[in-house]
């Protein structure tokens, strides 16, 4: 008799078992595929970076790197009432993955050599380059007499050394927290330019508050390679991530968020990168 009632056991946990099967309860299923399994996404962006990433009055988020970071969580299965958008400075950005602070990254994050030994790229997604803001009454010429001049950059970014390295070895650097705090002391006068990439300062520049009153020096200085970072190791993420990137230019998608974010400004943007193909 106990032989038999625990073998009645042992079919009933077995009938069970191939039920919750059927139904959906297989735990190895990524809840990133399909509907997002209910949660949500924590995407790292920027705050204080107008046509790119910005946090609007209303509290609602606004920027290219925003139009592209809803896409491809769209197609990770997360809808935009599930994504929790988080600041992330440049500084802090290859800490948060690690720490696990956010699933992803897009906050105009230029992909290099040095970073990837931390992080995992997808993309790149946009190709830009480093230039200069200049007061519209500024006698600098084409950045060439920057020495001895202040020189705005945010903490973190390779912008600030790569004019020093380039063209004004002797130029005062100023390093901030953010952009917006660099375009207010190029505004005072507290600085003479600010260095970063050229879609981040175009975006500057054509807010109503800007307009007419800073100018670029049209250089191009480096190549930005504008990646999603993700954390070191988690090819899964990284491979559909990049499949949502493809899909986002095929089907025109990556096409009107430049327009939208940047054609106000007149931003001469480079056409959508390959994935894969990071311009040195």
């Amino acid at each position: 008799m106990k032989l038999r009632k625990a073998s009645a056991a042992v079919a009933a946990a077995l009938v069970l078992s191939v039920t919750a099967t059927a139904c959906g309860g297989d735990s190895s299923k990524d809840s990133g595929s399909g509907s997002g399994g209910g949660g949500k996404i924590k995407i790292g962006i920027k705050y204080d970076q107008p046509g790119l990433g910005l946090k609007e009055p209303g509290g609602s988020f606004a920027g290219f790197d925003v139009d592209v970071a809803t896409y491809v969580a769209k197609e990770l299965g997360y809808g935009p009432d599930k994504i929790e958008w988080v600041e992330t400075k440049s500084a802090d950005r290859e800490n948060a993955l690690a720490r696990g602070d956010v699933k992803m990254i897009a906050a105009t994050y230029s992909i290099t050599d040095e970073r990837k030994q931390k992080v995992d790229f997808a993309g790149p997604y946009l190709l830009a380059h480093q230039d200069l803001l200049l007061k519209a009454d500024s006698d600098i010429a084409e950045g060439t007499d920057l020495n001895g001049k202040n020189l705005c950059s945010v903490a973190g970014s390779t912008s600030a050394q790569n004019v020093k390295d380039s063209i004004a070895p002797k130029a005062n650097l100023k390093q901030y927290s953010g952009y917006s705090e660099c375009i207010a002391a190029l505004q005072s006068g507290a600085v003479d330019a600010v260095t970063t990439d050229d879609s981040i300062l175009a975006g500057f520049a054509a807010q109503s508050q800007y307009k007419g009153k800073f100018k670029l020096a049209g250089l191009k200085l480096s190549n930005e390679n504008y990646g999603i970072g993700v954390k070191k190791g988690d090819s899964a993420t990284l491979d559909k991530i990049n499949k949502a990137l493809e899909k986002m230019v095929k089907d025109g998608a990556w096409d009107k968020a430049v327009q939208d974010n940047f054609g106000p400004a007149n931003y001469k943007n480079e056409p959508a990168p390959k994935i894969g193909n990071v311009v040195k």
